[in-house]
């Protein structure tokens, strides 16, 4: 059973979601023609690239259909969407970025899938790919204790767990001759506003499979329990709620061949 990504919760912090994007772009020196936004989810980030190459002919990939769907709402005649799993979509011919946000800790493999994409990318062109590096983070730590207790465990599903690596593990996958890899990380210090914004937070992306597991006549006491632990660990402060969010960067130039 596949995750059911819904396009709305996930936007509710669209703000806070796109910063590290945008922070990944202003290290991308393309002169892009052709760009591929892998893991475009509802199409909120390829407005950006849009907005950057006015001229670049993109597609965005994802392998949810409802954030095609939602992505398919807003139509751009040089942007178009294609529903696809990324284990298996390759581009039809050499792309000049190849772009993605928040997508291959989802991907089983992707230290494979990497490289591979990698040679994909034409001359002069970009690999550009961010991952949240948080999965040690007391709100990961505290989604998996709680579904590995005695009345939720037999719903969990392991297999679909995110996983990254950090920085310097990247940079040692991609470096490889006739290219220039930039690798970096940073914390945001998020601060967020309402009841119970770190449960909204990540009932949106990393809790959701968690979520989306259990029998509905667990979801409450399940969803309660969660929030109040996430409380006790991310107190509220006068101004918010504040989430540290680490997150991984790379940027892979490929020089002319």
């Amino acid at each position: 059973m596949s995750t059911t990504w819904d396009p709305t919760r996930y936007l509710r912090y669209d703000s806070e979601r796109s910063r590290p994007f945008i922070d990944l772009l202003a290290r991308v020196d393309v002169n892009a023609r052709h760009i591929v936004d892998l893991g475009c989810g509802p199409g909120h980030l390829t407005q950006v690239l849009r907005r950057r190459w006015p001229q670049a002919e993109i597609v965005g990939v994802d392998s949810s259909p409802q954030m095609i769907e939602r992505a398919r709402t807003e139509p751009d005649d040089r942007v178009r969407y294609e529903l696809a799993d990324l284990r298996e979509w390759r581009p039809e011919g050499p792309v000049d970025l190849l772009v993605s946000n928040a997508t291959f800790q989802w991907v089983p493999g992707h230290l494979q899938l990497l490289p591979d994409l990698a040679d994909r990318v034409a001359s002069r062109g970009a690999l550009a790919f961010s991952v949240p590096g948080n999965f040690t983070a007391p709100s990961h730590q505290i989604l998996h204790a709680l579904a590995a207790e005695e009345l939720y465990e037999a719903y969990g599903r392991p297999d679909e767990r995110p996983n990254a690596l950090d920085a310097a593990a990247y940079l040692d996958l991609l470096s490889r001759p006739g290219w220039s890899v930039d690798a970096w990380e940073t914390t945001y210090l998020h601060v967020l506003q309402g009841p119970d914004p770190v449960f909204e937070w990540i009932s949106g992306t990393g809790a959701r499979p968690v979520l989306e597991s259990l029998p509905a006549d667990l979801v409450a006491a399940f969803s309660a329990e969660f929030k109040a632990r996430l409380r006790a660990a991310y107190p509220a402060q006068s101004y918010g709620t504040v989430l540290p969010f680490r997150r991984v960067f790379v940027v892979a130039h490929r020089s002319n061949q």
